[in-house]
């Protein structure tokens, strides 16, 4: 039986379906939102997958290139390996909704939201989460949710939820935010130098249609919902003698929670996991290991916990906006246009920029349409930045840092009018503890002024974290890899003197109040505004360009007066490019482009164009064959 719910969401209705479409999945719900359809499904397995101790949840957003009456490029005609774009949705739905499900239920889960309509005009990816999440609620799998998302935009004075395109393209801020009833668990986007206030208003206003979109799909479960598998039947193993553990091991492990240095600090607690299992392994059997194992986990998350609440000292020994050391250099490799190394702590960057030609220009072919990018941020992140070995590969980690990166930096690059270069920043992390993408904002920004490109302002990047423990809360600047993984919240602020270019955060408990997030982001300004200053002690203005990149030379001539220059079959554009050594591209309004590889070949090149295309003028001399 087809059922259905609406809600009027900005200016148009989102609407909810089940029961008609891939009716044997776990649950499937069609959403449309205007002429945008997304088909989001949920399956899990048949059984239980015993030793499981995390939620084993797989989302694989697609988008169909029929869903906007293309057919895909390329030689293979049909929709291959996962864009950036699909793996960033992906990770848009994965981040709210995988605390939500429960580790007991030891099942494999699959979510596949698929668009299979786009109308230009309404994004799919809010839409994705949302039908992703209603998906879930109807069908028999177990979940805490729902959630609900929408996309909110600064256009002109106003804030607009689930805008368009048009308005997208417009607007100076651009946030995805995600939560439940009971408050926000993610924001990711971008900013033109906003003001930390106006990212609060757009947060409420956020939260007022979350709250309504959860209602929405409460109804359609009231309407089409199953009942709930049960949870795994596998008895959670209790030590016996918990209590002596946890007292023989809580002054060893306070100790060895404080030690300085990572790699340090990581050999003491394992020391502690050791010695505690050797004292007591005859009283462990073996299917109790795992059951020992979480109560040393505990252990440590008390301790590092306690001692931030009671006493405002981290595991470093830093206070709750301590920063760490920060060392900058820049021109540091002899042969790039541009190259910084940024140092914070245990956290290093290697990040070098490339100056190309518009031929360098990265095409996007996707439903949204056709387009071109001459701004291009490629984040790595090899295992021997944490001391391990793995493969050298890219991952959604490393897709989904780089684009935040991505945005902090693309707000304050010039226009292609003023710097008409295609930009490629790499980042390497060469050693990582704690965020490595703020490093990469860092890093980058030096590294572009080490190139020469004309920056409209410097930008830093934080990682922050909280604590929350009863009504006490500590927020934390400039966080370690554990302070991530053991408090409450973290969230990543970047941005210039004047205000936010790029956000994201992941909250992983209810009742975070605006109050506590305007503290946050007022303690994330300050440390923002004390690394730029470090920063620009490094430089502080663009460095002439690199002798080894490229040289671009723009100008206009009389549009009548292009196949003058062209020739005929291009025989006069071909000559000019093998004598000068040059690439000369013309556009049809007259622009014409040099490209060369040393400055005096294009200047040479432009001379000879103006040459050519010169009126005579009475009483002027010229000399000639």
């Amino acid at each position: 039986m087809i059922q259905k719910v609406s809600l009027r969401i900005g200016d148009t209705d989102l609407t909810l379906e089940t029961g008609r479409m891939a009716k044997q999945a776990n649950g499937a719900v069609f959403a449309t939102y205007g002429g945008t359809a997304v088909l989001s499904t949920v399956c899990c397995s048949d059984k239980d997958v015993e030793g499981l101790d995390y939620v084993p949840l797989s989302v694989d957003y697609n988008e169909k290139y029929y869903a906007a009456g293309k057919i895909p490029g390329g030689f293979l005609k049909r929709e291959g390996r996962p864009r950036d774009k699909e793996i960033l949705v992906s990770r848009l739905i994965d981040r709210p909704m995988r605390p939500l499900f429960s580790k007991k239920f030891k099942r494999e889960i699959q979510i596949v939201p698929t668009t299979i309509s786009a109308d230009q005009v309404n994004p799919p990816d809010v839409l994705a989460i949302v039908a992703s999440s209603a998906a879930v609620v109807i069908s028999d799998i177990p979940f805490d949710g729902p959630i609900g998302a929408v996309r909110v935009c600064a256009v002109g004075n106003d804030l607009v939820v689930n805008p368009t395109y048009d308005q997208i393209n417009n607007a100076k801020l651009d946030i995805v935010v995600a939560g439940t009833k009971e408050g926000i668990t993610m924001v990711e986007g971008g900013a033109g130098e906003v003001s930390e206030d106006l990212l609060i208003a757009a947060l409420d206003k956020a939260q007022e249609s979350i709250v309504r979109l959860c209602d929405l799909q409460l109804q359609l479960r009231d309407l089409a919902g199953k009942g709930k598998l049960p949870l795994s039947a596998e008895a959670e193993p209790v030590l016996e003698n918990r209590e002596e553990i946890w007292n023989y091991a809580y002054p060893k492990m306070e100790e060895a929670c404080f030690v300085k240095g990572k790699h340090n600090r990581s050999a003491a607690v394992k020391q502690v996991h050791k010695e505690t299992f050797e004292k007591f392994k005859d009283a462990i059997p073996e299917t109790h290991v795992k059951a020992f194992e979480a109560l040393m986990e505990e252990l440590e998350y008390r301790i590092v916990r306690k001692s931030i609440i009671e006493r405002k000292i981290r595991t470093d020994g830093r206070g709750p906006e301590d920063i760490r050391p920060i060392t900058c250099e820049v021109s540091v490799l002899p042969r790039t246009h541009g190259s910084a190394l940024f140092t914070r702590g245990e956290t290093q960057a290697l990040a070098v920029t490339t100056l190309g030609t518009v031929f360098d220009e990265q095409i996007m072919d996707d439903i949204e349409g056709d387009k071109r990018e001459n701004f291009l941020l490629h984040y790595n992140f090899p295992p021997y930045s944490v001391g391990e070995t793995g493969r050298l590969a890219t991952g959604r980690r490393e897709i989904g840092h780089g684009h935040l990166a991505y945005r902090a930096l693309n707000a304050v690059l010039p226009e292609k009018e003023v710097f008409p270069y295609t930009i490629r920043v790499v980042s390497e992390v060469l050693e990582s503890n704690g965020s490595s993408s703020m490093a990469t904002v860092c890093g980058g920004t030096l590294s572009l002024l080490d190139a020469g490109v004309p920056l409209k302002a410097p930008v830093a990047g934080i990682a922050m974290g909280l604590v929350k423990e009863g009504d006490t809360t500590v927020v934390l600047s400039d966080i370690l890899g554990e302070e991530d993984h053991l408090g409450d919240m973290d969230f990543k602020v970047a941005g210039t003197e004047k205000g936010i270019t790029a956000f994201q955060m992941d909250i992983k408990i209810s009742g975070v109040s605006m109050d506590i997030m305007r503290t946050a982001l007022e303690q994330a300004r300050k440390g923002r505004l004390y690394i730029l200053d470090i920063m620009k002690k490094t430089v502080s203005a663009p460095a002439p360009l690199s002798e080894y990149a490229p040289r671009i030379i723009t100008f206009k001539i009389d549009p009548e007066k292009i196949g003058a220059v062209i020739g005929s079959a291009g025989k006069t554009i071909k000559s000019l490019s093998e004598r000068f050594d040059v690439t000369i591209n013309i556009e049809n309004d007259g622009t014409v482009t040099i490209y060369s590889k040393t400055k005096k070949g294009s200047e040479e090149a432009r001379e000879t164009i103006e040459k050519m295309l010169e009126e005579p003028e009475v009483g002027k001399v010229y000399k000639g064959i």
